[in-house]
């Protein structure tokens, strides 16, 4: 599955064109790599996004391209939270 219908499908992002503008920027990795929208994305891969002085990385436990809003939370597993205290911290 490419990385801006995931994003979109996991309700990580919005909207897939807010999706592909956010990889255009760069500011999506996929396992420690720049993403582009069209990056093919498999399980268990690690998906880091950043949202200004905020960073939210996750790894992929499933790959469908449509869900339920009640169970987008089920296409990933949460790695890092969404914090801007996290945003400079590269761990001890």
């Amino acid at each position: 599955m490419r990385l801006d219908k995931f994003l979109k499908a996991s309700r990580l992002v919005k909207r897939r064109t807010l999706a592909k503008e956010v990889c255009d920027q760069g500011r999506v990795e996929v396992n420690g790599r720049p993403a582009k929208a069209g990056t093919v994305l498999a399980v268990n891969d690690e998906v880091l996004i950043r949202f200004g002085n905020r960073r939210l990385r996750v790894r992929v436990d499933s790959l469908k391209e449509t869900t339920r809003k009640s169970e987008a939370g089920e296409l990933y597993t949460m790695l890092e939270p969404s914090s801007p205290d996290d945003a400079g911290h590269t761990g001890s």
